[in-house]
């Protein structure tokens, strides 16, 4: 009898290991059938949720993807990497292909999706204001962005819609980098900062500020931040193309459908430093202003506005075809 258990044990235990084994080795097999993408992100924030979730809810493998996500600080950078090959895919401003474009690279960078609709920055005060508007920023010091990014410039756009000249009426700081912004303002640097979550939640969190207005309600409609790729990636990889927009589709659905909380524990592994209550919070906020496109479709009336936008930053010496610059094929 105990030598029967013994043997019994012994088989079991060999199940259990083919099993495993069987099943590393399936999961194996499966990524091996998925085509590698590189996508550089411009910053790591839940204003990009619908990214995360695609991510985290396998869209990207039912399209035949194994996608991976890499922060590269600055659409400069991002686009830079994308030209580089070293990605394949870039997602910042589109501001930043219309600036390539510009400059008469021949292999340029087209985007193919949207995925926000607004800016998704928040002005961030040293001081408690009660009832604040964009005049309590005339003769301040605002540590706002890098200059002709997108954060700035539709930061200088709101100013200027509400009669306030950018260049006259306030400092706007553009010598910091994205990425040293809320540091800077720690430090003592400004009376605002214009930060993403969720580092705007942090510093009043922290007690270093508090969040007193939203840029997004401020600037207009916008395909603000979008993926691109290069021309010649595009036409030579339509599929993957497709499958990536079908994804990110398929996430700006299940965003709309969800709620805050419900969409918070599917990202809870992607900001690993903020609490679940925190997220659900930024979450809702950028859910309330409306931050995502219904679909990835970037219309032309949108394209033009962002041209607006850059041209009233002097940014910007002459406009972009959108026919060049926006591909509308792989819209659901």
């Amino acid at each position: 009898m105990f030598l029967k258990k013994i043997i019994f044990s012994v088989v079991a235990f060999i199940l259990i290991i083919v099993i495993v084994v069987l099943s590393i080795l399936n999961t194996q097999k499966k990524t091996s059938d998925l085509t590698k993408v590189k996508v550089a992100e411009v910053t790591h924030s839940m204003f990009y949720a619908p990214q995360y979730l695609a991510h985290k809810l396998g869209y990207f493998e039912e399209e035949g993807l194994d996608v991976e996500i890499i922060t590269v600080p600055g659409a400069d950078k991002v686009t830079a990497a994308v030209l580089s090959g070293d990605v394949q895919i870039g997602f910042c401003g589109s501001e930043s292909t219309i600036y390539v474009y510009n400059q008469g690279e021949k292999d340029y960078l087209v985007n193919f999706a949207a995925l926000t609709k607004r800016d998704g920055s928040f002005i961030v005060s040293r001081e408690k204001i009660e009832d604040f508007t964009l005049e309590d920023l005339k003769g301040k010091h605002v540590v706002a962005g890098r200059q002709g990014g997108m954060p700035v410039m539709m930061f200088e756009w709101a100013l200027t819609q509400a009669g306030i000249d950018p260049k006259e009426d306030v400092n706007v700081d553009t010598s910091i980098e994205f990425a040293s912004m809320s540091g800077a303002f720690i430090g003592g640097t400004g009376d605002f900062v214009n930060l993403f979550e969720p580092n705007a939640l942090q510093l009043e969190q922290e007690g270093y500020g508090y969040v007193v207005a939203s840029l997004g309600e401020l600037g207009g409609v916008v395909p603000y931040t979008a993926y691109h790729a290069k021309k010649s990636y595009i036409e030579e990889n339509e599929e993957v193309i497709q499958g990536f927009s079908n994804a990110i589709n398929k996430a700006l659905k299940y965003t709309r459908e969800h709620t805050p909380e419900e969409i918070a524990k599917d990202l809870v592994d992607y900001f690993p430093d903020t609490s679940l209550d925190d997220i659900t919070t930024i979450v809702k906020r950028y859910k309330d202003n409306d931050s995502w496109f219904e679909t990835t479709e970037i219309k032309e009336e949108d394209f033009n506005h962002i041209q607006e936008v850059m041209e009233n930053s002097e940014a910007l010496e002459k406009r972009a075809p959108y026919d060049k610059l926006v591909d509308t094929r792989f819209v659901k």
